[in-house]
């Protein structure tokens, strides 16, 4: 299962709000991925929350709600390509997840994918994950399968 995308368990999801978190990333950590993104060639939309994106296909039908369950696949790579996570027809309830996934999935409809470049402070900021150094820019391709 894809935990680690996952957040504090403690998060009710019959109690969530239906506002995406409206949280920015420092500065730095902006200037940082920019650099990434201009070196590395990529055409991405920047959002004023600090990530980017690129949309492939918006899906169609109703987007999802920071309350909604949504069903993914997904592959996560670190900037030097390394991919540390990958699955497919993995659920979770979006107001459990990292901060960068709460506020870019709602972007598309189910059928929709999306790659997102997330700061370090909207995906694990200095907390080390399995596979994942501490302070990491992340991208993660991630196919919308449905909504609930």
């Amino acid at each position: 299962m894809a935990s680690s995308c996952q957040k504090d368990d403690s998060t009710d999801p019959a109690e969530c709000s239906l506002t995406i978190p409206t949280t920015k990333a420092p500065q730095s950590e902006v200037a940082a991925l920019k650099q990434f993104i201009d070196t590395a060639g990529i055409n991405a939309t920047a959002d004023e929350r600090g990530f980017y994106y690129t949309i492939h296909s918006p899906g169609t039908g109703p987007k999802p709600t920071l309350c909604s369950d949504v069903t993914v696949n997904y592959t996560g790579t670190l900037t030097n390509g390394s991919t540390f996570e990958t699955a497919d027809d993995v659920s979770f309830n979006l107001s459990r997840l990292i901060l960068g996934w709460q506020q870019s999935i709602p972007l598309i409809s189910p059928g929709g994918s999306i790659t997102l470049y997330l700061p370090p402070s909207l995906a694990y900021g200095a907390q080390a994950q399995q596979g994942i150094p501490a302070n990491s820019i992340l991208i993660f391709k991630i196919d919308l399968v449905s909504v609930d």
